[in-house]
């Protein structure tokens, strides 16, 4: 009977047959390749959580036929990414066996030809559709539009899109020869054209951008009612534009715990939160009988190491660029006594008030200012290591020196109070602003307790990330003068910090939200 049975069961199509195919999903990564403690956790403090070798070993343990993607920005962010310029990124997603990965703007980050040896370097395409020269009109020749993947009997498509932040998301002047495209009318094209000629079982969305509006941290989203920036701008107007089955974000560093199921569209989307702390696994269900798909459900996972074990050959790989970099990185320089973090407010912070307050010692200005973004670290009470000044500052900007009025100065940083918020970090000035539904109004800008006149000229430092078109620079464009010193600020601040190791976190309340 048994054996009858089998012969069956055997008889029956594929398309008979109940199918679930998992989709794991990662983004942001930012070069965090290993596990380490969950110290933001305050109830999981000392966890290990994260990396490579963690989802090597969930991934491993999945019974369902599954396929790995990434949405971007894989290495800029540690040691071991941004040294190895991104191959150590390649040889791990290789190992893992990814099938693809969208571009994100930090992959620029060292240039379009550095990003071509990484695509050459990969056994995994990279996805852009929206990427074309803007001399020619072409695409890109080194991202595919999208990519079929075979699994189980099925032909998942994937599609990738750039943001077109990424403009001036990098540095300007590394993709200033490229024109990155309306995001939801090239995905409606796109997934248009996929479906007519591929015709796939399931079509999915991979973008380096994410969930409209400021959205940070992990949420679940189900009952959320969505403000019009939500709806305008992101994620869900892609997903409304293309009806693709899956639309995947990143660049935001948000986690959605559950996907969001949007009606309007029948899509779902998801986002995977940043740092490789936790995957998103989305499950697409086929039909028993039609071999259909069914229906897609997404799970945010945290990636706890007592929970998910480490792949021993993946940690094997890891040992080998971690020794070669902790040879340099892992030497003490300088002490801090106090834990200099992020300001909760999302005002001035203690870690950039420090940064700042370094480039205004260093470069002998009246002012300095970083973009908020653009610090990526947290700076530890004890022991301070080239790497951790390393992870704070990751990117290879230099200082640039400029001379600037007082008007200048409240415009710039008028521009950069969004939401109630700062987008700048500032030394040797105060600022008080009240901040109204149409914007910051009232924005007064103050040097030893006086207001700075509009004609008043002040000395300024600030990186030439900001100054060359990045986000929230576009006012430096005006000054009366403009010095790049080539000087990494890196160096700077190493300098800086072995010279005047921190005794106490700098003073606060440099930039005041007014009631």
């Amino acid at each position: 009977m048994k054996k009858l049975l089998a012969v069956i069961l055997l008889a029956l199509p594929a398309s008979a047959w109940p199918l679930t195919v998992s989709v794991y999903h990662t983004s942001d990564v930012h070069g965090w390749y290993g596990s380490r403690p969950a110290k933001w956790d305050k109830a999981n403090s000392t966890r290990t959580i994260g990396g490579f070798a963690a989802l090597s070993s969930l991934v491993k343990a999945d019974k369902n036929p599954h396929i790995l993607l990434d949405s971007g920005d894989t290495f800029q962010g540690t040691p071991e990414g941004t040294l190895t310029k991104g191959m150590a990124t390649v040889k791990l997603m290789n190992q893992l066996g990814y099938s693809a990965s969208g571009v994100g703007n930090h992959d620029y980050d060292y240039t379009e030809p550095n990003l071509r040896a990484i695509v050459a370097a990969s056994s995994f395409s990279w996805l852009a559709a929206n990427v074309y020269v803007k001399e020619t009109g072409a695409h890109a020749d080194y991202l595919k539009p999208y990519v079929v993947i075979p699994v189980a009997g099925k032909r998942i498509a994937v599609i990738g899109l750039a943001g077109r932040h990424t403009a001036t998301s990098t540095l300007p002047a590394n993709v200033k020869h490229l024109e990155f495209r309306d995001e939801p009318q090239e995905a409606a094209r796109w997934t248009q054209e996929v479906k007519t000629a591929e015709k796939p079982d399931a079509v999915i969305i991979l973008a380096h951008f994410g969930f409209g509006g400021d959205v940070y941290g992990t949420a679940d989203i189900s009952t959320w009612t969505f403000t019009a920036a939500q709806t305008a701008y992101g994620t869900l107007p892609v997903a409304r534009a293309s009806k693709a089955d899956v639309v995947i974000g990143g660049h935001n560093h948000f986690g959605m715990e559950k996907g969001f199921y949007d009606k309007e569209s029948g899509t779902l989307l998801a986002e995977s939160h940043f740092g490789l702390t936790s995957v998103s696994r989305i499950d697409l269900r086929f039909d028993d009988a039609t071999g259909k798909l069914e229906g897609a459900t997404a799970e945010l996972v945290p990636l706890w190491v007592d929970k998910t074990g480490e792949d021993a050959a993946v940690t094997e790989t890891l040992k080998v660029f971690s020794a070669a970099v902790e040879k340099e990185m892992g030497t003490v320089i300088s002490e801090s006594a106090a834990d200099l973090g992020p300001s909760k407010a999302g005002l001035d912070s203690d870690i950039g008030n420090w940064f700042a307050d370094a480039m205004r010692r260093q470069s002998g200005t009246d002012a300095a200012f970083q973009n908020t973004a653009g610090i990526r670290s947290d700076l530890k009470k004890g022991p301070v290591k080239i790497r951790d000044i390393f992870q704070i500052m990751p990117f290879e900007n230099t200082l640039v020196k400029l001379t600037m009025t007082g008007a200048q100065l409240k415009s710039l940083i008028a521009d950069n109070l969004r939401g109630g918020f700062s987008k700048l970090q500032l030394s040797g000035l105060t600022v008080t602003f009240r901040q109204t539904p149409e914007g910051p109004q009232d924005v007064t800008v103050l040097r030893g307790g006086r207001e700075v006149a509009p004609e008043e000229k002040l000395t300024v430092a600030t990186n030439n990330y900001l100054t060359t078109g990045g986000t929230g620079g576009k006012t430096f464009n005006e000054a009366e003068k403009s010095d790049d010193t080539m000087l990494p600020i890196r160096e700077l601040l190493l300098k800086d910090i072995k010279e005047h190791p921190v005794k106490a976190a700098p003073e606060s309340g440099r930039i005041k939200r007014l009631e």
